[in-house]
């Protein structure tokens, strides 16, 4: 898949911060309206001086794998908090590049809207592929939220400066909620039913999760 080249990755964490803003202006948490198709879940790993970047395309009704597509890079960024993307974007877009399959929607494993800046890697993503996205977080990297009901399916929203950012998503009963947030080109609405839909018998929706697997088992080589 090709992708917009909206900015380079070498600068200072201030011109960083700077990107980021501006980019924030131009998010746009608009509904999708149409029931996906095909759908990418995104996993990155980190070992040493080396980046690893998975995207594991479905079948978003059957729940079925179709398509693992992987980039394996050297790191030059060290890791900056609330620059996270700065540092896994490129490996991403490596393997974004090298991608068949076109998704309808592209999942994160990893922040969307809910960053101090609003622009986590599924926000920031979505600028360089030109897709709707949505970010499934394990935890919770700003905000205050009332813990929503034991069981699954139960959510409450993520909150900051009074502002709504996020989900906070029961997949299971009684285990910790994910940390669920439109990244772009989506509503609040869109990522909590297109995340829940993954959401079988384990913690982390199937989307994110089959990433995950083939990051580990890639990383075994």
């Amino acid at each position: 898949m090709k992708y917009k080249r909206i900015h380079n990755f070498d600068m200072s964490p201030k011109d960083m911060i700077k990107i980021q803003k501006q980019l924030a202006k131009e998010v746009k948490l608009i509904h999708f309206s149409d029931e996906p198709n095909l759908v990418s879940g995104v996993d990155l790993s980190f070992q040493k001086d080396e980046g690893l970047a998975v995207i594991v395309t479905m079948d978003f009704k059957k729940l079925s794998v179709i398509d693992v597509t992987y980039a394996v890079d050297k790191i030059t960024l060290p890791y900056i908090p609330g620059l996270l993307a700065f540092r896994e974007l490129p490996i991403f877009l490596k393997a974004w590049e090298k991608l068949q399959i076109e998704p309808d929607i592209v999942f994160f494993d990893g922040q969307g809207y809910a960053h101090p800046r609003r622009m986590g890697i599924a926000t920031h993503a979505s600028f360089f592929i030109e897709k709707p996205t949505i970010g499934i977080a394990k935890s919770r990297l700003i905000g205050e939220y009332e813990e929503p009901g034991k069981k699954k399916g139960e959510f409450t929203f993520l909150y900051h400066k009074g502002e709504k950012i996020g989900i906070v998503l029961r997949t299971r009963d009684n285990v910790k909620p994910v940390f669920v947030s439109p990244g772009n080109l989506v509503d609040f609405n869109n990522a909590l039913d297109f995340t829940y839909h993954f959401a079988t018998k384990y913690k982390i929706p199937e989307i994110t999760r089959k990433a995950h697997l083939y990051t580990q088992s890639l990383k075994q080589r």
